[in-house]
């Protein structure tokens, strides 16, 4: 199981109606993350990380799991769970400043999907089991839940962003498909509270989490 501490970086089958697809949020310096956080990282068992992950403006320390071996220069660590870097704010120069910005990157584009105008609001009362989602911006205020399979169906240029008041929880097994040309990388999952991931499940999106993500046995998130 992986556990991501974060503070900010769909029975009866209904289709989303269709929606003009909004704009793109920015990551800006946050985007060379795979996964970036203010608060730690942990890992209790097989875990692999495609991508670079970084920490601010805490230590090394708070990424556990992991058996980090610095560089020669101290400016990053590496690990075999891990295929690109490991940075943090304990790191040696210029990592520390580089982290700052990236986190600032990643807070904007958190405010910025919070902002967007939403087009749905509460479909389906947050059980997506079963939904295909048209491009939008769609809003809960409640806990957002699904198994089985969600669907997101559109172009390769085309946006959804979910804003979720509460937690979002994926059910073991659970997959989100992309249909139509769409992509992981313009899916962006806006999330106030906790993200779950049960066992075995396959999600795709860009995650911007404010308390935290947990990823049990077997889970992959594609981004």
């Amino acid at each position: 199981m992986m556990t991501i501490y974060s503070a900010a970086l769909l029975v009866l089958v209904a289709s989303a109606s269709a929606y003009t697809s909004p704009a793109s949020v920015e990551l800006g310096t946050a985007g060379d993350y795979a996964i970036l956080t203010k608060t730690g990282v942990t890992t209790t068992g097989v875990t692999h990380v495609t991508g670079n992950m970084g920490t601010s403006p805490i230590a090394e320390t708070a990424m556990t799991g992991f058996t980090l071996v610095r560089s020669i220069d101290n400016e990053f660590s590496t690990s075999g769970l891990v295929t690109g870097k490991v940075t943090s704010a304990t790191h040696h120069s210029p990592t520390p400043s580089k982290l700052t910005t990236a986190i600032s990157d990643m807070e904007t584009a958190y405010t910025a999907a919070a902002g967007a105008a939403p087009d749905s609001h509460e479909l389906v009362d947050g059980v997506l089991t079963g939904q295909t989602l048209a491009p939008g911006v769609y809003k809960w205020t409640n806990t957002v839940n699904f198994s089985g399979q969600l669907t997101f169906n559109g172009t390769a240029s085309d946006v959804w962003i979910l804003q979720i008041a509460n937690d979002l929880k994926v059910a073991s097994g659970a997959e989100v498909i992309l249909a139509g040309g769409a992509k992981a990388e313009n899916i962006f999952w806006q999330i106030a509270e906790a993200a779950e991931f049960g066992i075995g499940s396959t999600v795709n999106g860009i995650f911007l989490v404010k308390t935290g993500m947990a990823f049990k046995a077997g889970s992959t998130l594609n981004g």
